[in-house]
């Protein structure tokens, strides 16, 4: 088999776009061989700044030749179609086909139409520059007089078939063997022979072509130089996603700040770092304290040990700090509850209102719910109508990513209760799956209520999720209050709040989130049945339900379970209704039949028991007492008895049966 490797050598390509790129270009060249009729072949994708590649294994040197059989008209047809049927077959006359007969349609032609294999070699020639020019780059350039298209000008392409380079060009650029390494620590232009040759090569040119190898090269530099300093490095994945895109070859540097930064929030540090300069930051390791320190990434491997570059990025840090600090003092000028006003003039949504019509309907909504969360009431109104009063802050306008964060620190440089502050800040928790979700009352009572008030007025409109989007992140919301509700384990009633198509839209949130945490489909589904708009109460009759099926008690009471319920949908597919079935224990002609029927009576008063007082580990456990005298009924019973009276006694019991089951959850769903 074959080796392929490709590598398209530009000009920068924007960090945030490569790892999307490295998979869209293997999904492109698997499509295209697939439809050529290669169907197997393996893998290895690369990125870099300057460079996007792949290397194809397991590749044939040439498609298979295919044979086709070409039914074509009756042997009896006009001339016309039976020249019609020459032309398309490609043969040069009709005596070229051999004659089939069929019972139906009587005689008529066939032809195999055989169809030689492709160059492998030739299938890439054609596919590579169909890849280059449909590309699904998110945004793209042209350069020069051509009319290609692509993120940053195309310099190179590398394209070698076992060693061989494909012959193909596209706007002027001649597939080579031929790349080049660093921009700075490189080598000049280099052949290849092959990706063995080409992966020593590029490596011996400072250039790690491997992400993961860069990003792993990133954290041990990293990791290294705060253990030699007494500094512990923040985790920050997003950004180390980032930063390996920006160079080939990572040389960590630490630079240090002016100290008299570290008066300033340290999430406006952090960001500041972050955003703007694309620097790690490093907490003290005996204090746990944001330290004056920053981590620089570097394409460059100075001479200096990274002195000049830690110097320079030390000055241009302390001009974005110093706008920082401008702000920070600029807005605890105005206090927080006098910005509120300003929300009337900004836009929410053309239907809704502006923020602050938004902020009024919060602060009803938290006072409503705070005392079904344990909140002080005046402290919940206080902390929703300054949730959002940061929006207007010269921070915020700058870094809307600390959004609630400054309007905690603002709230308390105006002295309200840290309970409203901290309310403040974590009313927009979860912003994400990983993210904690807030856990004091108050916090919990405000986020609550801006998230209801989102749902409820964006469905009031119209503007629900669909399946193709969800712009104003409902799901998200809705995912929200479930998280909130569920890992705080508060009794509140969805209904109280929402009517029903946002009920089934929580339901099926729900659904998808417990799914996420591994509960079968089937199990679901079952405790579903019962009507219930408790959210905890749903999940722990789902926790109940799935530990009690993975028993031996419970796979047994669920096979007696439907073998019941099929005698019983076999006879409803007959016209029997069960709705007003009564027992008569003075027809009973079996043991069997009295066991099962004391049985019932024996659980029934025990089941509500435990089910009032949501004890479903309890009701589950004493329905497992029913599981012998089901079988015992199902084996020694014959329900379908010669007399009408006896079958619909019978019926009735095993529809009692039914019904009491029903209870705890609809055993049909699941799976037996």
């Amino acid at each position: 088999m074959s080796e392929f490797l490709l590598e398209l050598f530009s000009e920068e390509i924007p960090a945030r776009m490569q790892k999307r790129a490295m998979e869209d270009l293997a999904r492109m060249l698997g499509e295209g061989f697939k439809k050529a009729g290669i169907l197997s072949c393996d893998f290895e994708s690369f990125v870099a700044p300057r460079r996007l590649g792949v290397c194809v294994t397991g590749l044939p040197i040439a498609t298979p030749e295919t044979r086709e059989e070409k039914k074509g008209p009756k042997i009896n047809a006009p001339q016309a179609a039976i020249d019609g049927f020459v032309r398309a077959a490609g043969i040069a006359s009709i005596a070229e086909a051999r004659v089939e007969t069929d019972a139906k349609k009587g005689d008529f032609y066939v032809v195999d139409v055989v169809k030689a294999g492709a160059k492998t070699a030739e299938i890439i020639a054609e596919l590579v520059p169909q890849i280059i020019r449909n590309f699904p780059w998110p945004k793209s350039m042209r350069w020069g007089e051509g009319s290609l298209r692509w993120v940053r000008p195309l310099h190179r392409i590398l394209a070698l078939f076992d060693g061989e380079i494909v012959p193909f060009e596209i706007e002027g650029i001649t597939a080579s063997n031929q790349t080049e390494g660093h921009r700075f620590h490189g080598n000049g232009v280099f052949a290849v022979a092959n990706f063995a040759d080409y992966k020593t090569k590029i490596a011996a040119a400072n250039v790690i072509i491997d992400r993961e190898v860069r990003k792993a090269s990133i954290l041990a530099q990293a990791n290294e130089i705060c253990a030699n300093n007494g500094l512990e490095l923040v985790d920050d994945i997003g950004l180390l996603e980032e930063v390996c895109g920006l160079v080939d070859k990572p040389f960590v540097i630490l630079g240090q700040m002016d100290v008299a930064f570290l008066d300033l929030p340290p999430e406006v540090i952090r960001l500041t770092l972050r955003l703007n300069q694309k620097y790690f930051v490093a907490n003290d390791k005996a204090s746990g304290k944001l330290a004056p320190y920053f981590i620089v990434v570097s394409n460059l491997n100075a001479t200096d040990g990274g002195k000049a570059i830690a110097l320079g990025n030390a000055r241009v840090l302390s001009a974005r700090l110093n706008d920082a600090r401008y702000f920070w003092d600029l807005d605890r000028k105005t206090p927080l509850e006098s910005r509120v006003a300003k929300l009337d003039s900004l836009v929410f949504h053309e239907k809704l209102g502006s923020v602050g019509d938004k902020v009024k309907r919060i602060v009803e909504l938290a006072g409503e719910i705070a005392p079904l969360v344990g909140a002080d009431v005046v402290e919940a109104k206080r902390a929703a109508l300054l949730c959002k009063a940061d929006l207007s802050t010269e921070m915020v306008g700058e870094f809307p990513e600390l959004q609630g964060i400054m309007g905690r620190y603002y709230a308390l440089n105006d002295n309200e209760f840290p309970e409203v502050a901290n309310a403040i800040a974590e009313h927009y928790k979860p912003v994400g799956p990983s993210d904690v979700v807030p856990t004091h009352p108050v916090s919990i009572a405000v986020a609550l209520a801006d998230k209801f008030d989102t749902l409820v007025g964006f469905f009031a409109i119209g503007e629900k999720p669909t399946g193709s989007g969800d712009p104003y992140a409902l799901r998200r919301a809705a995912l929200g209050i479930i998280r909130i509700v569920l890992e705080n384990e508060l009794r509140i009633p969805i209904k109280g709040f929402v009517n029903e198509e946002l009920i089934s839209f929580f339901l099926d949130r729900l659904k998808i989130y417990l799914r996420d945490q591994d509960f079968e489909h089937d199990i679901i589904d079952a405790a579903y049945a019962i009507t219930d708009d408790d959210l905890v109460r749903i999940v722990n009759r789902i926790k109940a339900l799935s530990a009690f099926i993975k028993t031996t008690e419970g796979e047994n009471l669920l096979a007696g379970y439907k073998r019941a319920a099929n005698i019983l949908k076999a006879e409803e597919k007959k016209g029997w209704e069960s709705a007003d079935a009564v027992v008569n224990p003075s027809l009973f002609k079996e043991n069997a039949e009295m066991s099962l029927f004391a049985t019932l009576g024996e659980i029934s008063s025990d089941l509500d028991v435990f089910l009032a007082k949501e004890d479903f580990a309890g009701a589950l456990g004493a329905l497992s007492s029913l599981r012998s005298p089901i079988y015992a009924f199902l084996d020694d019973v014959l329900v379908n008895d010669a007399d009408a009276s006896i079958r619909q006694n019978r019926l009735a019991l095993l529809a009692q049966l039914r019904q009491m089951m029903a209870k705890i959850a609809d055993f049909e769903c699941i799976r037996g």
